[in-house]
């Protein structure tokens, strides 16, 4: 008995080691200090996990300028039923569907959207719902410069292939769990890659990436005040949202805020605005454009309490500060670049 309680020791502690080899984090990291020095903000990567997320993350070649034919598609009798991008040159907007295509689906091709037999149909819900992702980027091109900045986005930015993006959340109830005194877990200690697998709230997101939504946890006080967004709950929302940001970005809390001071504005780096107009971009995506999807999409494509799918920081970011390392391909689309009507 004794022998065979060891042996089993052994082969645990040679699966732990193996884990350790293959999962934790080892030397060497790569450490790059971002802010004043003994203040502790310093980025810090593994090597190898930027080696993946570098091959992950490397943006299409564009396809090469249209050669315009001075006729706009709402002018042309052989388009029908074009209620976003009839303000384009035909050209450019043949261009563009099949950009389209290969952005979100290259398998399927253009039947993913469209009825073969008549393009200009709209029984296919994902003909409706791409249309709505045509305004949807337009809008976070022109209205949420403040957070993209000149780069923009593209259908790739999200999509990267796939006509589901990988990166996207539904609302979450939790699991089973007892009844009784233990029926509420408020949230918590299930643990959800969306917030790095620790035991804060698993679902940040219903309530912090609306519209509206205030994100405060900092006081002068030692306990809460009673004030909104000052309690226990709230805070550990707060963090959970946090955790998921700095897991969306690869990066840590430093890569925004002054160790010293998390609530000075004055002390953080300038990453803290673009971050500030990031997460309400996402409030406003959510509520504008994706719940107003509700009724278009098939039951299985809701989630477990019937609602749309929606967005966060790692649906566009996925793994990296910037998506795609910050590589512009809208500009070689300037036609996703223009305001909607």
């Amino acid at each position: 008995m004794k022998y065979g309680l060891a042996f089993i020791g052994i082969i645990a502690g040679t699966l732990l080691t193996l884990a350790m080899m293959l999962h934790w984090e080892r030397p060497p990291m790569a450490s790059t200090q971002v802010g004043p020095r003994g203040t502790g903000m310093d980025l810090i990567q593994n090597p190898r996990t930027m080696a993946v997320l570098k091959a992950a993350n490397v943006a299409p070649e564009s396809d090469p300028p249209a050669q315009l034919s001075g006729v706009k598609v709402k002018d042309s009798k052989d388009y029908v039923n074009v209620k976003v991008l009839g303000d384009l040159d035909v050209e450019e907007f043949n261009r563009l569907m099949g950009a389209i295509t290969s952005w979100v689906s290259p398998e399927q091709g253009c039947t993913y959207c469209h009825n073969p037999e008549n393009m200009a149909d709209d029984g296919l819900y994902t003909k409706v719902v791409a249309r709505r992702m045509l305004q949807m980027t337009r809008q976070i091109n022109t209205m949420w410069t403040p957070h993209v900045q000149q780069t923009g986005v593209t259908c790739y930015t999200c999509h990267r292939g796939n006509p589901v993006p990988a990166n996207i959340w539904f609302k979450n109830d939790g699991g089973p769990h007892a009844a009784g005194m233990s029926a509420s877990r408020q949230g918590n200690n299930l643990a959800s890659k969306s917030v790095g697998l620790t035991s804060l709230p698993y679902d940040p997101f219903t309530t912090l990436l609306a519209k509206g939504a205030q994100i405060r946890i900092s006081g002068t006080e030692a306990l809460p005040t009673g004030k909104p967004g000052a309690s226990i709950q709230d805070t550990e929302k707060t963090y959970a949202l946090m955790i998921h940001m700095s897991e969306s970005l690869g990066v840590n809390c430093t890569f925004c805020h002054n160790s010293r001071q998390f609530a000075s504005w004055a002390e953080s780096r300038p990453q803290r605005v673009p971050a500030w107009h990031g997460i309400r971009m996402v409030a406003d995506v959510n509520e504008t454009f994706l719940v107003s999807l509700q009724g278009v999409f098939p039951a299985n494509r809701l989630g477990p309490s019937g609602d749309v799918a929606k967005v966060n920081c790692a649906t566009c970011h996925q793994g990296v500060n910037k998506p795609l390392y910050g590589v512009s391909m809208v500009k070689d689309y300037p036609e996703l670049r223009v305001p909607n009507p």
